[in-house]
């Protein structure tokens, strides 16, 4: 057997070979023997970013990613607090007097 033919083989067999990067995943499909059903959804990341991703779990527009409180400045952090305390809604009952008479109006 020669040697250079077995090279030549082993080259081509080489050259076959798929190159996976990050650009081939974004182009072909996803290879999975089960789909599950994923719904497209934004992602929003803390620094206000976003990226369209799939869900699969279920079907939601966007998802808001949590800012990390301890990197805040003490005022920002306060803020942020300050919008997540529930707002009560204060009830105002409106007391009526009426100096309606109904026995007026009542012929015997």
């Amino acid at each position: 057997m020669n040697i250079s033919s077995f090279l030549r083989t082993t080259q081509s067999a080489l050259s076959l070979r798929r190159s996976l990067n990050c650009w081939t995943a974004g182009i072909t499909k996803v290879h999975r023997k089960n789909y599950l059903n994923t719904y497209p959804t934004i992602l929003v990341l803390p620094d206000g970013s976003s990226i369209n991703i799939e869900y699969e779990h279920e079907p939601r527009r966007i998802i808001f990613l949590p800012i990390n409180l301890s990197a805040l400045t003490p005022e920002e952090r306060k803020m942020r607090l300050e919008k997540r305390r529930l707002v009560k809604k204060v009830k105002i009952e409106d007391e009526y007097q009426d100096d309606f008479d109904e026995t007026k109006f009542f012929k015997n």
